[in-house]
């Protein structure tokens, strides 16, 4: 088995635990989390080893980056890379339910929760997560740190920008996109694009608060 660290002891890490000891393709080595207090504990069985920086100290392992918030992941893997870790440690992590059609692709990092559905020709950035029940359907295109909630539904051809958060049970309009950054609140029913920056929520979804761009422009 492949040594994997876990970076940050997040509801987020003990899911991926969940999921990677069910899938016996990694050996989780330990947690790394930068809050001093909980070095030396242990959740779900996995050891708190130190801080993200203790990356550098386990050059075999593969990482994967447990924040739940997409910039919050973003900002660890800056972090990372000026202290010289190499992208090619990044794993990805599927639940051994997920299945990956001829035609999909998954970038470096990214964690794939239980029953996440491709269908065809789906492409996913680096460092993406989708919770359990995420469906994604033909053609669409994720870029990297977007994070999905349990139950999103995206229509083909969606586009969805780095660093957007959909929430639970959100669903996405075919043909339609959701700017970087951008935020879809829980049950909402997208049908327009939602600008970079911006959240919208409800159903039909409506901007609820604008991005800076927009704002200043008003």
């Amino acid at each position: 088995m492949d040594e994997l660290l876990l970076i940050a002891a997040s509801g987020l890490a003990r899911e991926v635990l969940a999921a990677v000891r069910e899938g016996g393709r990694f050996n989780v080595i330990g947690i790394l989390d930068d809050d001093a207090g909980r070095a030396g504990t242990v959740v779900d069985g996995a050891r708190i080893l130190g801080p993200a920086s203790d990356a550098l100290r386990y050059p075999e392992a593969g990482i994967v980056v447990c924040v739940g918030a997409g910039r919050g992941r973003a900002r660890i893997v800056e972090r990372l890379a000026a202290l010289g870790v190499a992208d090619r440690r990044y794993a990805t992590v599927l639940d051994p339910s997920v299945r990956i059609p001829a035609g999909c692709t998954i970038g470096r990092g990214s964690v794939l929760l239980g029953r996440v559905t491709l269908t065809a020709g789906v492409t996913l950035g680096e460092h993406v997560v989708a919770m359990p029940g995420v469906t994604f359907t033909h053609d669409d295109v994720v870029e990297d740190f977007a994070t999905f909630a349990a139950g999103v539904s995206l229509g083909g051809g969606v586009k969805v920008g780095r660093g957007a958060y959909l929430g639970m049970n959100a669903s996405v309009r075919e043909g339609s996109s959701v700017g970087a950054g951008a935020t879809v609140g829980m049950g909402a029913a997208v049908l327009a694009d939602v600008p970079e920056d911006e959240t919208w929520v409800g159903v039909p979804a409506r901007v609820l608060r604008a991005g800076i761009q927009s704002g200043t422009a008003a």
